[in-house]
């Protein structure tokens, strides 16, 4: 009972009830208008067609366009509204020109050693032209001096950041989806106020629609008062706005411009298996020191400062303002961010060039597989040229909906001779890719529309790092505890269930 009531009265079922009321509104306003007159309505069907026109036409996703196709046919008043609401990943003319002024900044800021490249040439043209397009497509570049060290839960990592946080004497730099109240936050928190009170720099963003569930509205004001900066990215409001549908997925921690972590790691305490929510959560992260995270504090102040309107000095943030020693070397590191707004998808062809060019094997971990046609075209390709690919996905789901989409794409990547395994002890939501012993990446980005369109995301790939081999072992390890998916579990499902899913993949891009 008080669960059902923490939602009903809860600000995500009080703001989404009166987004949905707004659409109503909207759907019924302009029904009445097609209703009542014959031209309105010839109208309406001819913008229909006119927009269907426009996406077709779209460089974007084919999936994408088919999904929103089949609506706006099926329904044209509603699949309009619909489209204008959440169909597109652009944002209003201001906030573009904001954005882009502060991107500029932070691209002046981008210093690029062109020996590294030049290095790793000459060690693997492969690797290097991976990296040469996370460097021209994505602006970060390669970097060399700049060690690795990978996290294959949360409840390793968690000591870290901590360690990291006493250890903060100029700045601390936080960017999360999720934050909760908990052990994890709370211990996380009173760090922050004790730094700041110390004379630290310490900001911190967090996305309210992440976090929209888990804490209250304004909270960045009670973060205010025990001295910690904060802002919150699109603030979850009672009005339907194209912006909603954008989110800062990015997980970043930087301290001093020296020591950087990322991967899926959020601030809660399922992240840390405080709490079991879904079995045990097995979440990774990726902890850099060195050169590559200036990068990070990059991305961090680039976001900061759009959401701040405001600029300031990015160079007194760089790793070598407060490191005396020389950083040491660890194979070739560079981290990445992407962004929904400039209309190329880092993060999706990042793990499309992985996959591409493998020769032995990729092993993946994702929380969602769903994938759009390249990208399983992809996977069934590199198989079929006897390419080891193996995918861990969950056994025990946070969204069951997603679940059974995800389960979707199992029978024909089986087939191909790709493995699947579910985690059977639990919730998988770690998002990392290792290849041949050599190329690895971890970050943020699942496989899903979402996450590889519409959020912002980040990673770290590497190469010949010492984390790849961590990867892998933790890969390794991870099969040995999973349960392998055979065709046989695809094939048995019932009518009604794969008729479902079959329906939910004409609209996976939607969801």
């Amino acid at each position: 009972m008080k669960k059902i009531l923490h939602l009903i009265f809860g600000r995500l079922f009080i703001v989404g009830i009166s987004i949905v009321l707004q659409v109503l509104w909207l759907v019924f306003v302009m029904w009445q208008m097609s209703y009542q007159f014959t031209y309105a309505n010839l109208l309406l069907r001819g913008i229909a067609i006119l927009v269907v026109l426009v996406i077709v036409n779209k460089w974007t996703n084919p999936a994408n366009k088919l999904s929103w196709t089949f609506l706006i046919l099926l329904s044209p008043l509603f699949g309009l509204i619909v489209y204008f609401l959440f169909g597109r990943s652009g944002i209003t003319r201001g906030v573009r020109k904001r954005m882009d002024a502060v991107n500029e900044e932070v691209t002046a800021c981008t210093d690029r050693d062109e020996e590294v490249p030049k290095l790793l040439k000459q060690q693997d043209i492969s690797a290097y032209r991976q990296s040469v397009y996370i460097d021209k497509c994505a602006g970060f570049p390669l970097y060399q001096r700049t060690a690795t060290k990978y996290y294959k839960c949360g409840e390793d990592m968690f000591p870290d950041m901590l360690e990291a946080l006493r250890s903060a004497e100029h700045f601390i730099f936080m960017e999360y989806f999720i934050v909760e109240e908990g052990e994890m936050f709370n211990r996380i928190a009173d760090l922050l106020e004790e730094k700041a009170k110390a004379g630290v720099d310490v900001r911190f963003i967090y996305d309210d629609v992440g976090s929209v569930s888990t804490l209250p509205p304004n909270y960045y004001k009670k973060l205010e008062a025990r001295g910690i900066k904060c802002v919150a990215f699109n603030p979850f409001l009672p009005l339907i706005s194209v912006v909603m549908n954008n989110r800062d997925h990015r997980k970043i921690f930087v301290v001093d411009g020296k020591v950087g972590f990322t991967g899926g790691i959020n601030l809660a305490d399922e992240y840390v298996n405080r709490v079991e929510r879904f079995g045990y959560w097995k979440d990774c992260g990726i902890r850099i020191e060195g050169e590559g995270v200036w990068s990070f504090t990059l991305m961090f102040l680039e976001m900061w400062n759009y959401i701040k309107q405001s600029t300031e000095d990015y160079n007194c943030f760089k790793p070598g303002v407060y490191q005396t020693q020389e950083f040491s070397q660890d194979g070739y590191v560079q981290p990445y961010g992407d962004t929904p707004l400039d209309h190329e998808n880092v993060g999706e062809n990042i793990y499309l060039n992985i996959i591409s060019r493998a020769k032995d094997y990729v092993y993946i971990f994702t929380p969602y597989l769903i994938i759009d046609h390249e990208m399983l075209i992809c996977l069934s390709n590199a198989a079929k040229n006897g390419v080891d690919v193996r995918i861990v996905t969950p056994g025990i789901p946070d969204k069951k909906t997603v679940y059974l989409l995800s389960q979707s794409y199992y029978e024909p990547l089986i087939r191909a001779g790709v493995k699947i395994y579910q985690y059977t002890p639990g919730f998988i939501h770690s998002k990392c890719f290792v290849c041949d012993d050599e190329i690895a990446t971890v970050g943020t980005v699942n496989l899903d529309f979402r996450s590889l369109f519409l959020h912002f995301e980040c990673g770290v790939w590497m190469y010949r790092s010492k984390a790849v081999m961590e990867v892998k072992e933790d890969c390794l390890e991870t099969f040995a505890c999973s349960e392998e998916i055979s065709l046989e579990f695809c094939r048995s499902r019932n009518v009604t269930v794969r008729a479902i899913q079959g329906i939910m993949r004409l609209f996976a891009p939607l969801l």
